[in-house]
C-alpha cells in the first residue's frame, strides 16, 4: 500500500494530499480510510505542494458602472449554465506577464471558457473567454454571471455583450475576494500545482502548460472537493446515469 500511495503521489505531480489520494485508491478498488492514507503519507514524508499569496489583478479604479453582489456567496448551482463566475490573474514568464481569464460553471466547476493574453484589454481577456464559454455551453436568459469590479468586467463593451444575451450581472463587493471564492480557488490550485517552485519559462511554453493544465488535467482528471472528490467527467457521467434510470 505504501508503494501504491507513493506511485499515485508522483503520478499526479505531487499535487494531491491525502483526501484525493484516498479517492484515487477507492476508484482503483482499494478500501482504506483517509486517516490511514494521511498516516502513511506522513510516514513517507509526502505532502501536497504548498500555496502562496498571489498578486491582486483587479483595477476597480474606473468610472464604469458596477452592480450589486447578487450571487451573495451562494456557489451551488442545480443545473448547467445557471451561474458562471470569472476572474483574471497574472502569470509570470521569462518574457513578462501573461494574463489568464477564466469562466467557471458553478454546476460542475468546469472551466468552460478561458483566455491567455499578452494584454489586459477587454477584447483579449473577458470577451475572448466569454466567446469560448458560449461555444462550449448554451445559455438562457436570466443566467447569473459573477465577477469582481475590474475594468474588464465593468466596461461598456463587456456589459453590453452580457446584456445582449439577457445575462444578469453580479459583482463582488469592493476588496472582498471571498465573494468570488470559487474563481479565486481555481487560480490558487493552478499556481500551487503548476507554477510555484518551477523555473520561469517562455510565454509560448507557458501557454502550452496552461492548456494542458486546464483542458487535460483540471477539466478531465483532477478530483474536486466540491464534487465529493469526483472528476468533472465522473460527476456528469454519474448524473446522466441517474437520469437514465429514473
Amino acid at each position: 500500500m505504501l508503494d501504491k500511495i507513493k506511485y499515485l503521489y508522483f503520478k499526479f505531480k505531487q499535487r494531491y494530499g491525502s483526501p484525493r489520494i484516498h479517492s484515487e485508491l477507492n476508484a482503483l478498488g482499494y478500501r482504506i480510510s483517509v486517516k490511514t492514507v494521511a498516516k502513511y503519507m506522513q510516514e513517507l514524508g509526502l505532502r501536497s505542494k504548498l500555496s502562496k499569496k498571489f498578486r491582486v489583478t483587479t483595477n476597480s479604479k474606473h468610472n464604469y458602472l458596477t452592480v450589486n453582489n447578487l450571487l451573495n456567496r451562494d456557489f451551488y448551482a442545480s443545473k448547467p449554465s445557471m451561474k458562471w463566475v470569472s476572474d483574471i490573474t497574472y502569470i509570470q514568464t521569462q518574457e513578462g506577464f501573461l494574463y489568464l481569464t477564466t469562466i467557471i460553471d458553478l454546476y460542475d466547476r468546469k472551466v468552460i471558457g478561458w483566455s491567455l493574453s499578452n494584454t489586459m484589454s477587454t477584447e483579449d481577456t473577458t470577451l475572448s473567454a466569454w466567446r469560448m464559454a458560449i461555444k462550449n455551453r448554451s445559455i438562457k436568459k436570466g443566467m447569473l454571471f459573477h465577477s469582481d469590479r475590474g475594468i474588464q468586467y465593468a466596461s461598456k463593451k463587456f456589459a453590453n455583450m452580457l446584456d445582449s444575451y439577457g445575462v444578469i450581472r453580479s459583482m463582488s463587493r469592493k476588496g472582498n475576494c471571498w465573494d468570488n471564492a470559487v474563481a479565486e480557488s481555481f487560480f490558487k490550485s493552478l499556481k500551487t500545482e503548476l507554477i510555484y517552485g518551477n523555473k520561469l519559462i517562455t510565454r509560448e511554453k507557458m501557454k502550452n502548460q496552461i492548456f494542458q493544465y486546464i483542458e487535460i488535467w483540471y477539466n478531465r482528471n483532477r478530483r474536486h472537493k466540491a464534487l465529493n472528490y469526483k472528476t468533472i467527467f465522473e460527476f456528469n457521467n454519474n448524473l446522466q446515469f441517474l437520469k437514465n434510470v429514473a
